[in-house]
């Protein structure tokens, strides 16, 4: 094995530190009270789909959001694996967490890093209690995965900037209060990275229009995000004026790495082991364990991202095999679901039913959010030097 590869994949076993045990044992009390309140049913993709700005508040007043954040931004200052603990808690329970996750995940961790000390205060301190949510303006209509040809541009004005272009697949935007938009500022004809910078979009501003992409059971979390002359004041660039291309790239780090990426399924996966335990055969022990092995998997690479990233390090390649091979893992579970019970076996578990159900419908989308996994590909292929 060449060097590259070894270093790619070097995954050290990490012991989670006692307060994050003990945190899981909160977060796990809570969530049982809540269920148990009936203040929501576990679902599927909840953490993309499920958005309850009540349920974020909760979590905020907890201080289980921006848990990591210096805590004169509204943070906590507890280590990177007590958040881990967290979301996966909440991850494995369904519960409905889409309002705060991108702030939480990304934007806020983007605040940090690249914002000014006025951005932060500005708005991380409502990050931290899920009252301010963030959506994120990437994609494009014509772009694909190929965030190089992005069209979306910003134009000088006077204190400020005049935004123009279409962003898709954006999460939230009816229901958020800002996106991040990465937009060209400046042409290169040397480097196609070169001259864009993200802006911060308020969602309220005039020239901004929103219509929502409709999936296949027709619900709405999707959205097309125009902007038509948007003027965006010079304190709202986010980090240094072309700059964007650096910034996105640490960002989505953050975005491909986590435990989101192969526990979106998480509520189905776990119906699917208790109906194998019920009645087992060996063709759904067998396929059932081999979904449980490639989870253990998944997660210390997960795990171990996490701490590097802790470590100040952008581990963008390790991610994307993350992103890569969750995708896969998560298609495969309503997969192994439909192999191994029957139409007539699943209606007889309403439970276990809902879950597939479920699963079958979102499943489609997990292969593009995040970049395609042909473009993951290739990311890691290039890092490798192949």
């Amino acid at each position: 094995m060449n060097h590259g590869v070894s270093a790619l994949l070097n995954l050290p076993d990490i012991d989670l530190p006692a307060a994050a045990v003990q945190l899981r044992s909160e977060v796990r009390e809570f969530l049982t009270a809540e269920r148990a309140k009936g203040t929501f049913i576990p679902h599927c993709d909840a953490w993309h789909t499920g958005f309850d700005p009540a349920f974020s508040a909760a979590l905020g007043e907890r201080g289980w959001l921006g848990i990591s954040w210096p805590t004169k931004y509204g943070g906590h200052q507890r280590s990177v694996l007590e958040r881990f603990v967290v979301t996966e808690e909440l991850l494995a329970a369904g519960a409905p967490v889409a309002a705060h996750w991108v702030s939480d995940r990304q934007s806020g961790p983007g605040f940090l890093r690249f914002g000014t000390e006025e951005q932060r205060q500005r708005f991380l301190p409502g990050m931290a209690a899920g009252e301010i949510y963030f959506a994120l303006g990437i994609s494009e209509p014509e772009a694909g995965s190929d965030l190089s040809s992005l069209v979306t541009r910003a134009r000088r004005a006077d204190g400020g900037w005049i935004l123009n272009g279409t962003k898709t697949w954006t999460s939230h935007a009816h229901q958020c209060h800002f996106i991040t938009v990465l937009c060209r500022t400046s042409q290169s004809q040397d480097d196609r990275h070169a001259g864009f910078s993200q802006l911060i979009v308020d969602l309220t501003s005039p020239g901004v229009i929103v219509r929502p992409i409709r999936i296949l059971d027709n619900s709405h979390h999707f959205n097309e995000v125009m902007f038509d002359n948007v003027f965006v004041p010079d304190d709202l660039l986010l980090g240094e004026e072309g700059a964007g291309w650096s910034q996105i790239s640490a960002e989505l780090a953050l975005e491909r790495s986590g435990p989101e990426r192969f526990m979106s399924n998480f509520p189905l996966l776990e119906e699917l082991v208790a109906a194998v335990a019920a009645a087992p055969t060996p063709q759904g022990v067998q396929a059932v364990g081999e979904l449980v092995a490639d989870f253990i998997a998944l997660r210390r690479m997960s795990l171990t991202i996490a701490t590097a990233i802790e470590a100040g390090e952008n581990p963008s390649i390790p991610a994307a095999l993350v992103k890569d091979t969750g995708t896969r893992f998560e298609q495969r579970v309503p997969e192994v679901t439909r192999a191994v019970f029957s139409p007539v076996q699943r209606a007889q578990n309403p439970s276990l039913a809902a879950r597939y159900e479920e699963a079958v419908l979102l499943n489609p989308g997990g292969k593009f959010r995040g970049g395609t996994n042909e473009v993951l590909r290739g990311i890691v292929a290039k890092g490798l030097g192949l």
